[in-house]
Protein backbone atom coordinates (compact mmCIF):
# COMPACT_ATOMS: atom_id res chain seq x y z
CA UNK A 1 0.00 0.00 0.00
CA UNK A 2 1.29 3.49 -1.17
CA UNK A 3 1.50 5.61 2.25
CA UNK A 4 0.81 8.68 0.34
CA UNK A 5 -2.57 7.52 -0.03
CA UNK A 6 -5.29 9.79 1.31
CA UNK A 7 -6.85 6.51 3.14
CA UNK A 8 -3.63 5.82 4.63
CA UNK A 9 -2.37 9.10 5.58
CA UNK A 10 -5.00 9.21 7.99
CA UNK A 11 -6.78 12.16 6.33
CA UNK A 12 -9.75 10.30 4.47
CA UNK A 13 -11.31 7.14 6.08
CA UNK A 14 -11.82 4.70 3.58
CA UNK A 15 -15.53 3.83 3.55
CA UNK A 16 -17.02 7.18 4.26
CA UNK A 17 -17.44 8.35 0.46
CA UNK A 18 -18.66 4.77 -0.63
CA UNK A 19 -22.03 4.54 -2.77
CA UNK A 20 -25.21 2.99 -1.59
CA UNK A 21 -24.63 -0.24 -3.88
CA UNK A 22 -21.22 -0.87 -2.25
CA UNK A 23 -22.17 -0.49 1.30
CA UNK A 24 -24.94 -2.70 1.05
CA UNK A 25 -22.44 -5.49 0.20
CA UNK A 26 -20.04 -4.37 2.80
CA UNK A 27 -22.84 -4.54 5.19
CA UNK A 28 -23.76 -8.36 3.92
CA UNK A 29 -20.10 -8.92 3.83
CA UNK A 30 -19.43 -7.68 7.47
CA UNK A 31 -22.95 -9.24 8.67
CA UNK A 32 -21.41 -12.80 9.79
CA UNK A 33 -17.71 -11.66 9.71
CA UNK A 34 -17.43 -11.14 13.44
CA UNK A 35 -19.43 -13.92 14.42
CA UNK A 36 -17.59 -16.64 12.27
CA UNK A 37 -14.10 -15.06 13.97
CA UNK A 38 -15.97 -15.68 16.89
CA UNK A 39 -16.89 -18.66 16.89
CA UNK A 40 -13.78 -20.71 15.23
CA UNK A 41 -14.09 -24.26 14.92
CA UNK A 42 -12.35 -25.60 18.02
CA UNK A 43 -12.00 -21.81 19.28
CA UNK A 44 -14.18 -21.46 22.62
CA UNK A 45 -16.04 -18.24 22.74
CA UNK A 46 -14.95 -15.89 25.75
CA UNK A 47 -15.03 -12.25 26.56
CA UNK A 48 -11.73 -11.04 27.52
CA UNK A 49 -12.18 -7.30 27.28
CA UNK A 50 -13.73 -6.40 31.27
CA UNK A 51 -10.61 -5.06 32.88
CA UNK A 52 -10.49 -2.43 29.71
CA UNK A 53 -13.65 -2.03 29.82
CA UNK A 54 -13.97 -0.85 33.34
CA UNK A 55 -10.71 1.41 33.67
CA UNK A 56 -11.89 3.37 30.35
CA UNK A 57 -15.52 3.49 30.49
CA UNK A 58 -17.36 1.86 33.41
CA UNK A 59 -15.33 3.67 36.45
CA UNK A 60 -15.37 6.71 34.21
CA UNK A 61 -19.72 6.93 34.85
CA UNK A 62 -20.64 8.67 38.12
CA UNK A 63 -21.30 5.54 40.89
CA UNK A 64 -24.51 7.01 41.81
CA UNK A 65 -26.88 6.32 38.57
CA UNK A 66 -28.28 3.56 37.21
CA UNK A 67 -29.88 3.03 33.73
CA UNK A 68 -33.45 2.31 32.33
CA UNK A 69 -32.54 1.56 28.86
CA UNK A 70 -29.34 0.63 27.60
CA UNK A 71 -28.35 0.06 24.05
CA UNK A 72 -24.96 -2.30 22.89
CA UNK A 73 -24.11 -1.42 19.65
CA UNK A 74 -22.55 -3.96 18.13
CA UNK A 75 -22.83 -6.15 21.52
CA UNK A 76 -22.83 -9.78 19.82
CA UNK A 77 -23.97 -11.34 23.14
CA UNK A 78 -24.11 -8.66 25.68
CA UNK A 79 -20.89 -9.93 27.93
CA UNK A 80 -19.52 -6.39 27.84
CA UNK A 81 -22.94 -5.60 30.05
CA UNK A 82 -21.66 -7.93 32.78
CA UNK A 83 -19.87 -5.53 34.79
CA UNK A 84 -22.63 -3.19 35.29
CA UNK A 85 -25.55 -5.37 34.52
CA UNK A 86 -26.77 -4.48 38.31
CA UNK A 87 -27.17 -0.90 37.22
CA UNK A 88 -29.61 -1.41 34.28
CA UNK A 89 -32.62 -2.29 34.30
CA UNK A 90 -33.17 -3.31 30.13
CA UNK A 91 -30.95 -4.22 27.57
CA UNK A 92 -31.19 -3.84 23.68
CA UNK A 93 -28.54 -5.49 21.84
CA UNK A 94 -27.93 -3.69 17.93
CA UNK A 95 -26.46 -6.99 16.22
CA UNK A 96 -26.28 -7.89 12.38
CA UNK A 97 -25.15 -11.30 13.66
CA UNK A 98 -26.96 -13.98 14.64
CA UNK A 99 -26.07 -14.20 18.50
CA UNK A 100 -27.67 -15.28 21.82
CA UNK A 101 -27.32 -13.68 24.67
CA UNK A 102 -24.80 -14.00 27.62
CA UNK A 103 -25.69 -16.88 29.84
CA UNK A 104 -23.86 -14.59 32.46
CA UNK A 105 -26.47 -11.35 31.93
CA UNK A 106 -28.49 -12.40 34.69
CA UNK A 107 -30.88 -9.27 35.95
CA UNK A 108 -31.89 -7.54 33.16
CA UNK A 109 -34.25 -7.93 30.43
CA UNK A 110 -32.54 -8.47 26.93
CA UNK A 111 -33.76 -7.85 23.31
CA UNK A 112 -32.28 -7.72 19.69
CA UNK A 113 -32.83 -5.22 17.23
CA UNK A 114 -31.01 -5.30 13.60
CA UNK A 115 -29.00 -2.63 11.88
CA UNK A 116 -30.41 -1.45 8.64
CA UNK A 117 -27.88 -1.96 6.33
CA UNK A 118 -27.85 2.27 5.12
CA UNK A 119 -26.32 2.33 8.65
CA UNK A 120 -29.53 3.58 10.19
CA UNK A 121 -30.75 2.15 13.89
CA UNK A 122 -34.45 1.31 13.64
CA UNK A 123 -34.54 2.88 16.92
CA UNK A 124 -36.74 5.75 18.16
CA UNK A 125 -35.28 9.03 19.16
CA UNK A 126 -34.07 9.75 22.80
CA UNK A 127 -34.47 6.07 23.66
CA UNK A 128 -31.73 5.03 25.79
CA UNK A 129 -29.44 6.80 28.62
CA UNK A 130 -26.48 4.47 28.19
CA UNK A 131 -25.49 3.18 25.18
CA UNK A 132 -22.37 0.93 24.57
CA UNK A 133 -20.11 0.95 21.10
CA UNK A 134 -16.57 -0.84 21.63
CA UNK A 135 -15.05 -1.84 18.68
CA UNK A 136 -17.76 -1.80 16.33
CA UNK A 137 -17.46 1.31 14.32
CA UNK A 138 -14.30 0.18 12.71
CA UNK A 139 -16.68 -2.67 10.73
CA UNK A 140 -18.90 0.07 9.44
CA UNK A 141 -18.66 2.22 6.36
CA UNK A 142 -19.78 5.34 7.31
CA UNK A 143 -18.27 5.98 10.38
CA UNK A 144 -19.75 9.82 10.52
CA UNK A 145 -23.47 8.49 10.41
CA UNK A 146 -23.36 5.81 12.82
CA UNK A 147 -21.88 8.63 15.86
CA UNK A 148 -24.86 10.72 14.83
CA UNK A 149 -27.44 7.74 15.19
CA UNK A 150 -25.67 6.96 18.51
CA UNK A 151 -26.70 10.77 19.23
CA UNK A 152 -30.29 10.43 18.07
CA UNK A 153 -31.14 7.38 19.74
CA UNK A 154 -29.48 8.71 23.60
CA UNK A 155 -31.75 10.57 25.50
CA UNK A 156 -30.43 14.44 26.74
CA UNK A 157 -28.03 14.01 29.63
CA UNK A 158 -27.57 10.48 28.32
CA UNK A 159 -23.70 8.96 28.43
CA UNK A 160 -22.12 6.80 25.28
CA UNK A 161 -19.22 4.94 25.57
CA UNK A 162 -17.00 4.13 22.94
CA UNK A 163 -13.84 2.57 22.04
CA UNK A 164 -12.46 2.05 18.73
CA UNK A 165 -8.74 0.78 17.28
CA UNK A 166 -7.24 4.07 15.66
CA UNK A 167 -4.37 2.11 13.46
CA UNK A 168 -4.76 0.87 9.79
CA UNK A 169 -5.16 -2.39 10.71
CA UNK A 170 -2.97 -3.70 7.80
CA UNK A 171 -4.02 -3.27 3.91
CA UNK A 172 -7.66 -4.27 4.07
CA UNK A 173 -7.79 -5.24 0.47
CA UNK A 174 -6.21 -8.42 1.42
CA UNK A 175 -7.37 -11.50 3.75
CA UNK A 176 -5.98 -10.93 7.49
CA UNK A 177 -5.72 -13.87 9.74
CA UNK A 178 -8.22 -12.62 12.75
CA UNK A 179 -9.80 -9.97 11.14
CA UNK A 180 -13.31 -9.20 8.92
CA UNK A 181 -13.07 -8.77 5.23
CA UNK A 182 -13.30 -4.63 5.55
CA UNK A 183 -12.65 -3.69 9.31
CA UNK A 184 -10.24 -0.99 9.51
CA UNK A 185 -9.44 1.33 12.26
CA UNK A 186 -10.09 5.13 12.44
CA UNK A 187 -7.74 7.35 12.73
CA UNK A 188 -8.23 9.63 16.41
CA UNK A 189 -8.12 12.92 14.59
CA UNK A 190 -11.18 12.02 12.30
CA UNK A 191 -13.00 9.83 15.38
CA UNK A 192 -12.68 13.00 17.38
CA UNK A 193 -14.22 15.56 14.88
CA UNK A 194 -17.41 12.84 14.22
CA UNK A 195 -17.67 12.71 18.10
CA UNK A 196 -17.97 16.60 18.25
CA UNK A 197 -19.97 17.15 14.87
CA UNK A 198 -22.71 14.58 16.38
CA UNK A 199 -23.08 16.94 19.34
CA UNK A 200 -21.53 15.15 22.11
CA UNK A 201 -19.74 16.46 24.96
CA UNK A 202 -16.44 14.55 25.60
CA UNK A 203 -16.18 14.03 29.41
CA UNK A 204 -13.23 11.79 29.11
CA UNK A 205 -10.82 10.59 26.59
CA UNK A 206 -7.75 8.26 26.43
CA UNK A 207 -4.97 6.25 24.28
CA UNK A 208 -5.54 2.61 25.44
CA UNK A 209 -4.23 -0.79 24.05
CA UNK A 210 -0.46 -0.36 23.72
CA UNK A 211 0.97 -2.55 20.64
CA UNK A 212 2.97 -4.90 23.04
CA UNK A 213 0.35 -5.17 26.23
CA UNK A 214 -1.05 -8.18 24.50
CA UNK A 215 2.16 -10.13 25.15
CA UNK A 216 1.94 -9.23 28.92
CA UNK A 217 -1.32 -12.21 29.02
CA UNK A 218 1.19 -14.24 31.14
CA UNK A 219 1.41 -11.81 33.71
CA UNK A 220 -2.51 -11.91 33.92
CA UNK A 221 -3.21 -15.70 33.53
CA UNK A 222 -4.80 -15.64 30.34
CA UNK A 223 -6.27 -11.99 28.68
CA UNK A 224 -3.99 -9.12 29.42
CA UNK A 225 -7.40 -7.02 29.15
CA UNK A 226 -9.15 -8.94 31.48
CA UNK A 227 -6.57 -7.50 34.45
CA UNK A 228 -6.82 -4.31 36.17
CA UNK A 229 -3.01 -4.63 37.26
CA UNK A 230 -2.03 -5.41 33.32
CA UNK A 231 -4.58 -2.21 32.05
CA UNK A 232 -2.32 0.33 35.21
CA UNK A 233 0.65 -0.56 32.94
CA UNK A 234 -0.97 -0.06 29.82
CA UNK A 235 -2.11 3.43 30.82
CA UNK A 236 1.10 4.45 31.34
CA UNK A 237 2.68 3.11 28.08
CA UNK A 238 0.15 4.89 26.38
CA UNK A 239 0.54 7.92 28.55
CA UNK A 240 3.86 8.40 27.11
CA UNK A 241 3.81 11.47 24.79
CA UNK A 242 6.32 10.44 22.38
CA UNK A 243 5.31 7.48 20.52
CA UNK A 244 4.73 7.23 16.67
CA UNK A 245 1.20 8.40 15.55
CA UNK A 246 1.25 7.37 11.88
CA UNK A 247 -2.13 6.07 10.64
CA UNK A 248 -0.39 3.01 8.98
CA UNK A 249 3.61 2.71 9.60
CA UNK A 250 6.21 2.87 7.18
CA UNK A 251 8.04 0.50 9.29
CA UNK A 252 8.81 -1.58 12.53
CA UNK A 253 9.35 0.86 15.05
CA UNK A 254 5.96 3.40 13.90
CA UNK A 255 4.32 0.04 15.04
CA UNK A 256 4.91 1.23 18.91
CA UNK A 257 2.09 2.84 20.04
CA UNK A 258 -1.12 2.88 21.37
CA UNK A 259 -3.43 0.85 18.95
CA UNK A 260 -6.95 2.51 20.35
CA UNK A 261 -8.88 5.82 21.76
CA UNK A 262 -11.57 5.27 24.27
CA UNK A 263 -14.24 8.57 25.12
CA UNK A 264 -16.63 8.83 27.57
CA UNK A 265 -19.38 11.01 25.58
CA UNK A 266 -22.54 12.91 27.07
CA UNK A 267 -25.56 14.46 25.65
CA UNK A 268 -26.20 17.65 26.93
CA UNK A 269 -29.82 17.82 28.75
Amino acid sequence: MNVNDPYLSGEVLYGEDLPPAEIEQWFESEREGYCRLAHREGVAYRYSYHALNRRHAFDQLPANINFSRALGVGSAQGDEFVPIQERVAHITLLEPGNFSKSSQLMRPTVEYARPRPDGAFPLAPETFDLIVCFSTLHHIPKVSQAIAEIFRVLRPGGWALLREPIISMGDWRQPRFGLTKNERGIPHGLLRRFVIEAGFQIVYERACCFSLTSRLRVLAGGSAYNSRSVMAIDSVLCWVPFWPTAYHPANVLQKLRPTAAAFVLRRES
